[in-house]
């Protein structure tokens, strides 16, 4: 289980003044929590951030009763990647959770091993989940694609016992394209066209030639 210790804001201190002391502002609210601020130490955040990302659960301490929340968002400086704030969104004893997960595509496809190209088109689904199961991602095994066609739909992802797959079943998740090595166009060279006139030219010529033979 991941937990951080919380302090509540101190009234009038600044985003800035907070950050200077190592601290990052962040704030929690629910559907039965008020929109709370509070303060996090830097380094703990940024290392829990790292491991949970927006699907694990994370549990605050300090404010009264243990409160499981999911970071909600996050904010972070455009240049030094420093993280600058966070949304804590507190869970709801005993209701799912409606969440997008990750997909992380796993094994080798054997279309693949044949030359043709392996096409993802989903990169994360969405599920409704109870909290104590909630997946920090999703396998999808590509070695189920064989043969150009073959393909794997949301329907066909394994999810937790409590879950229920709210993107729609037959969304593709990925597939098999057969390969086509383009072939190079080769230009014709311009055919020669011969007309009357150059014949003409042509024949006449010849018999100034021959004619010249016969005076000498």
């Amino acid at each position: 289980m991941l937990t951080l210790e919380v302090k509540a804001r101190v009234e009038n201190e600044s985003a800035d003044t907070l950050r200077k002391n190592g601290a990052v502002p962040a704030v929690f609210y629910g559907p039965k929590e008020a929109a709370t601020a509070i303060s996090i130490d830097a380094r703990k955040l940024a290392s829990v951030w790292r491991e949970a990302g927006e699907t694990t659960i994370v549990t605050l301490k300090g404010l009264g009763e243990d409160k499981d929340t999911l970071i909600h968002d996050t904010q972070f400086h455009p240049v030094n990647g420093q993280l600058l704030h966070a949304d804590f969104y507190v869970l709801e004893k005993g209701k799912k959770i409606n969440i997008s997960v990750p997909l992380e595509f796993e094994g080798t496809a054997p279309a693949e091993k044949s030359g043709h190209i392996i096409v993802k088109a989903l990169h994360e689904v969405e599920i409704e989940v109870a909290a104590a199961e909630l997946p920090h991602h999703l396998p999808v095994d590509l070695t189920k694609l064989v043969n150009v066609g073959d393909h794997i739909t949301a329907d066909q992802i394994v999810l937790p016992p409590s879950a229920t797959l709210v993107t729609d079943a037959e969304e593709i998740v990925a597939s098999v394209t057969e390969f086509k090595e383009e072939s190079e166009e080769i230009t014709p060279a311009p055919e020669t066209i011969i007309t009357t006139e150059k014949v003409a030219e042509a024949g006449g010529d010849e018999a100034a030639s021959t004619k010249g033979e016969k005076k000498e």
